[in-house]
């Protein structure tokens, strides 16, 4: 596993897998599966994961943080970066911090609490798990206004940022005046694209991000890593193909649920048995399987042309 500090060079390497945490028929954390979806990754060019929403690290028993992080270090190639979360709830990222001082991972992502929570509190939580732990974080701005530029720009100038992952829906993402205020406060070449294929070349183009992250990567990692490749070497149109190819599994994702049907397309794919989802969430209506079956099966076929 990379346990070097992350550069910008380090974030544009590779799309960020956000892949789902497998589980076996009894809910326990399934290693043999884990590993087929990170050699699937892997063999594909993928470098870089991020184990959070996609992996339902918000209902991660504390009891099972250790073995989790344990198995990753296990399973993961030397030269493979890997991004544990934490949280959301304040007690919770306390404890893993002290779980987490045991492991080299270079850095851990916050998961974000909108409930019971506000501006000045959540950047006194930030500081004080970077305390604790003793390494930046990856913020992860999925909610508008969650926090602001200014915020954000102190947690960079005071060291304690490593990377932001910003997933705020837009209609029309290239109107987006809350990345534009970050973008005064925080480096571009720190900033990642976090809602996968759909709005990468906006951001990217139009706002400078420096990579993205993906779940359909899970899917078809040769083909997005190859999205990326063109949007770097400025290939827009090249780009815009591939963005289409997976528009259609990201449409049910945004439709359905985006974790379960992701869940799911990685099953029937038969890259790796994710097994059944954690509760809070629910397992997929029988009706749902054919229509995310027939387009996984889609782009499994042209990731296999690459």
């Amino acid at each position: 596993m990379q346990t070097n500090p992350i550069s910008a060079a380090r974030l544009s390497a590779s799309v960020i897998a956000v892949p789902p945490l497998a589980r076996d028929r009894a809910g326990k954390i399934c290693r043999s599966e884990n590993q087929r979806m990170i050699r699937y990754l892997e063999q594909a060019g993928i470098t870089t994961l991020l184990y959070g929403g996609n992996a339902v690290l918000y209902h991660i028993r504390p009891s099972e943080y250790a073995k989790f992080l344990t198995m990753l270090v296990e399973l993961a190639a030397a030269e493979t970066l890997v991004v544990p979360a934490v949280g959301p709830a304040y007690g919770t990222m306390m404890d893993q911090a002290e779980i987490l001082k045991d492991y080299d991972f270079p850095t851990a992502m916050v998961l974000p609490q909108k409930e019971l929570s506000d501006e000045r509190g959540i950047e006194t939580g930030i500081r004080q798990f970077v305390q604790s732990v003793g390494r930046p974080v990856v913020v992860y701005l999925k909610h508008d206004g969650w926090l602001s530029p200014s915020t954000l720009g102190r947690l960079y100038r005071d060291g304690l940022l490593s990377w932001i992952k910003y997933a705020v829906v837009r209609e029309h993402p290239e109107n987006d005046g809350y990345l534009s205020e970050i973008l005064e406060n925080v480096p571009s070449n720190l900033i990642v694209s976090g809602m996968g294929e759909q709005p990468a070349i906006v951001h990217l183009r139009r706002f400078g991000l420096v990579s993205f992250t993906s779940g359909c990567v899970c899917v078809a990692p040769r083909l997005s890593l190859n999205m990326l490749r063109k949007l770097q070497a400025g290939d827009d149109a090249g780009a815009e193909l591939i963005r289409r190819q997976f528009a259609e599994l990201e449409e049910l994702r945004n439709r359905i649920h985006p974790i379960t049907v992701l869940h799911q397309a990685v099953t029937s794919a038969g890259i790796s048995d994710t097994g059944p989802v954690q509760p809070l969430l629910g397992e997929l209506p029988p009706d749902r399987l054919d229509e995310i079956a027939a387009a996984t099966g889609c782009l499994l076929a042209i990731e296999q042309r690459q």
